[in-house]
């Protein structure tokens, strides 16, 4: 910057670019003040700024010619003239604050939680290993968790049969109940309705003020279908549908290819994912968030077989069958049961099991009614017998690692994965136009 300076002063001539734009021509007395604003000169001092060039002088109109000036940051004997490059990326003024508070990254932090939300339970009817509750919990400032008894889910189907059959429904009952006991020992409650998910979730979002809806996601036709409706109209009110997935052994998101490119046959699909990670499970939470104190929701009835529809004599056709209560306390209880089972196995030399045993007439880790109505999760399946497993050996089974009931299990758990992907697949009203038959076989155990 001197050696400009000293060439224009050695030739007086030279019509500088100073002098074309006088608003680069800075008295040597003027203190040079920083990027503060609070430092720019004062009025007083602005008008003697200019007094040595009267005839080229003009004072600027417009704020934003304010950002051609750069200013020092200290204070020196300079030339009567010198000049400066701007330095000042964008005038403050083209970028207004905005007048609502943003909500910051951290959720942690009180302005970043949500004022009220709506938890959706559908086929995930337990408080542990449950990343859509947990995170509502956290992101919030108020939950109010729901579960609603869909009315096109029951009475006859196109072909005349029963869509809930009545012991799925008293299992359906009795799972929704237990959610509500276990809720309550967490300090929240359930708000249960018979009515459709999109008319009641949206009623209940515009009672309690709700910023958002929280779910998981579900893959066969119908529940996507439901899903759709559900946002459509929760955008008109402006609450956001904040989806989640957790009814796999390996993670949507996790899995090496779209979903669309998912391979149409087991063996494929096996080889792509099996050396996959499986993610944690999420411990349940010990206290939950209150519910929203505005609207006054109630809480609603658990239904019955008669008020869905269906005659509770139906029950009684087939007594003398395994009583099967719902719940995520029994499945919890009878995981246990299993892993316990395959820890004997193992401490009895890998020897045939009793009638306990997975394997023989019992192949069954009988737990599939839990896993379908999500009172329990794959991973906590898969997470709970490796436990087991690694706590009660450190040496490879006499008859191979399969023995362990592990491996097994990873077996099954893995179908089921490839079945429910399959179905997500073809779950559009598209791909079903483009490869009905594919979906022939997919609903098997969804």
């Amino acid at each position: 910057m001197d050696s400009n300076i000293e060439e224009k002063n050695l030739n007086p001539e030279t019509k500088s670019a100073e002098e074309e734009n006088p608003l680069a021509i800075i008295h040597s007395s003027l203190p040079i003040a920083s990027l503060s604003l609070t430092l720019f000169p004062t009025s007083t001092q602005f008008l003697k700024l200019f007094s040595h060039h009267p005839n080229k002088v003009k004072i600027p109109t417009q704020a934003s010619s304010l950002t051609h000036l750069s200013l020092s940051s200290s204070v020196s004997p300079l030339p009567s003239r010198i000049s400066f490059k701007s330095t000042i990326a964008a005038n403050p003024l083209h970028s207004p604050l905005s007048i609502v508070p943003r909500r910051p990254v951290d959720p942690s932090s009180a302005a970043a939680l949500r004022r009220a939300a709506v938890v959706w339970f559908r086929n995930d009817l337990r408080v542990h290993d449950n990343e859509c509750l947990n995170s509502a919990n956290d992101e919030c400032v108020s939950v109010l968790p729901v579960y609603c008894f869909d009315p096109r889910d029951y009475g006859k189907s196109s072909s005349g049969f029963d869509k809930t059959g009545p012991f799925r429904a008293q299992f359906l009952i009795e799972s929704v109940s237990e959610l509500r006991k276990n809720l309550q020992a967490r300090g929240s409650n359930l708000v249960v309705r018979v009515g459709k998910p999109e008319a009641v979730l949206v009623e209940l979002a515009k009672e309690i003020g709700a910023d958002a809806v929280y779910a998981h996601r579900e893959v066969s036709h119908d529940e996507v279908k439901a899903e759709g409706k559900i946002e459509t109209a929760m955008k008109e009110e402006g609450v956001e549908v904040k989806y989640f997935w957790g009814s796999t052994l390996y993670h949507l998101d996790d899995l090496p290819f779209k979903i669309e490119d998912l391979p149409s046959n087991y063996g494929a699909f096996k080889d792509k994912v099996q050396k996959l990670e499986i993610r944690k499970t999420i411990a349940a939470l010990d206290q939950l968030k209150n519910l929203p104190s505005r609207g006054d929701v109630e809480l609603g009835d658990i239904p019955s077989l008669l008020d869905l529809g269906i005659s509770p004599t139906a029950r009684t056709s087939q007594e003398g069958k395994p009583t099967m209560v719902g719940g995520e306390t029994e499945a919890l209880t009878r995981l246990k049961s299993f892993a316990a089972d395959c820890q004997a196995r193992l401490s009895k030399g890998n020897q045939k099991g009793g009638n306990n045993s997975v394997f023989g007439a019992n192949f069954s880790c009988k737990i599939s009614p839990w896993l379908a109505m999500g009172s329990i999760s794959p991973r906590s399946m898969f997470d709970e017998l490796k436990k087991t497993i690694s706590a009660s050996t450190t040496t490879t089974p006499r008859n191979g690692p399969g023995d362990t009931g592990l491996n097994w299990l990873m077996y099954e758990l893995l179908w089921r994965d490839f079945f429910r992907f399959i179905t997500k697949k073809y779950s559009s009203a598209k791909t079903q136009v483009e490869a009905g038959p594919a979906t022939a076989c997919t609903g098997a155990f969804a």
